[in-house]
């Protein structure tokens, strides 16, 4: 069984479609005429999301596995019966296939749509929280009143009988005021449904942009941007979830064991001691080395230093080449940064790596009036924040599509100017580091 479920929206929409007979909140039943298309261009060559998209259909709603394996299931059909493998009914006759729609009378209308419910009820209670029956020590599976109105109101529907609701709220055990009651209260909730719907596509306009790379929080301060006032951010968690926008985001490794560390670094101690929380700008920075891998199999390293306070990156050196010099680059641009305005416990933090551990890199630290201080080994905890810096610009830079050095160039500059100009942060009061470090020193 399928693992998407539609919503009443969505099988609304679908159901415009002239190619569908009949959709339920799992299931979709295609007229035989679309088979028999759809069946004829894929042996000609279509795939299965080009023929759906060409007849209308919307693949982000059905799910391209539910398209491709339709496709697969007729063709077989049509491969072992031909065309009558469409027309004819092939259940239990050791085959696949779907029944013909045919035209029924009254009472077959009304032996179907008992059968429906019953569909129903079996489809839907084995997901609902199992409830006391009232005996101890036994539960229960079973529709809700309000869930049974709804099976009710798409049975009539979908099937369009006549003068059968009250027989059908016989069948499912309800009341028909009951049921009269609820359709009254139908209008308030197709109306949320609708401006649900419309603050999804408001939603995905945003999510598209972003490539997919946002979240809650991101949404909240885009949307502030945009609109001049905020939409609650379990609003927004709600329609993410409801309609399947689910951030792309980096997965921890789990092979990747850090190594539990205890001892401080022979030479530099780890002063810092995860003290990340600072209000200070320009006490304590971080620095790190990442590679980053572009066309051609190339490799470049890129090197930055970051303000502690204030999330800004102050300096960076992209490299072809891990010498000592992209380190003492990097430092020469953190001094020019300072401009002689050095904070009197100002400190650089970093991992173990050779770099940071070279004399001549002490040396140039001492010499700038820094405190240094280091990682315990195998910890990239201690040095957290700049390697988030480092996993977000991998997220949202495809760098990886750079044809060269000079392009990969390009995109540090472009992506450090907008991490520190453009784009906003939670944990910064929902500023950019520009503004939250022009904040802190009005502060």
């Amino acid at each position: 069984m399928s693992k998407i479920i539609f919503n009443e929206h969505q099988r609304r929409q679908i159901e415009q479609n002239p190619n569908v007979v009949l959709i339920t909140d799992r299931s979709i039943q295609y007229t035989v005429a679309f088979k028999l298309k759809a069946v004829q261009e894929n042996l000609k060559g279509k795939g299965p999301t080009e023929i759906f998209k060409a007849a209308g259909f919307d693949l982000e709603i059905i799910g391209i596995k539910k398209v491709q394996s339709a496709v697969h299931r007729w063709k077989k059909i049509y491969q072992t019966y031909g065309e009558d493998g469409f027309t004819q009914e092939r259940r239990g006759k050791g085959s696949t296939g779907r029944p013909r729609a045919e035209k029924l009378s009254a009472d077959k209308k009304l032996e179907k749509a008992e059968a429906r419910i019953r569909l129903l009820e079996a489809e839907l209670a084995p997901l609902k929280k199992a409830r006391r029956n009232g005996k101890a020590g036994e539960e229960e599976s079973f529709l809700t009143p309000k869930e049974k109105y709804q099976a009710i109101s798409e049975t009539i529907r979908l099937f369009q009988l006549k003068n059968m609701t009250r027989y059908l709220c016989e069948v499912a055990n309800v009341s028909s005021s009951g049921y009269y009651k609820w359709r009254q209260n139908m209008e308030k909730h197709s109306l949320r449904e609708e401006a649900d719907y419309q603050d999804y596509l408001l939603l995905k306009v945003i999510y598209d942009e972003a490539k997919g790379k946002i979240g809650y929080r991101g949404f909240y301060m885009e949307l502030v941007d945009q609109l001049g006032k905020p939409m609650n951010h379990k609003k927004i968690l709600r329609l993410m979830r409801k309609f399947n926008l689910y951030a792309k985001v980096r997965r921890a490794n789990p092979y990747r064991l850090i190594e539990k560390a205890n001892e401080a670094h022979r030479q530099i101690p780890n002063y810092l001691n995860r003290a990340f929380k600072q209000d200070e700008p320009g006490k304590v920075f971080l620095t790190d080395i990442t590679y980053l891998q572009y066309k051609g199999g190339r490799t470049a390293y890129l090197s930055c230093v970051k303000d502690v306070a204030t999330r800004e990156i102050v300096a960076y050196k992209l490299a072809t080449t891990l010498k000592l010099s992209i380190v003492y680059e990097t430092l020469e641009q953190l001094k020019h940064h300072l401009d002689g305005n050095l904070h009197p416990e100002a400190m650089i933090h970093s991992d173990q790596g050779f770099h940071y551990t070279h004399p001549g890199f002490q040396t140039l630290v001492k010499d700038m009036g820094l405190k240094q201080s280091m990682s315990r080994r195998g910890n990239c905890l201690d040095n957290a924040p700049m390697e988030s810096f480092f996993g977000h610009f991998k997220d949202e830079v495809d760098y990886h599509e750079a044809e060269s050095f000079t392009e990969l160039h390009t995109q540090v500059i472009d992506y450090i100017t907008h991490y520190n100009h453009t784009r906003k942060q939670w944990t910064l009061k929902k500023m950019t580091p520009a503004s939250y470090r022009s904040h802190l020193i009005a502060a």
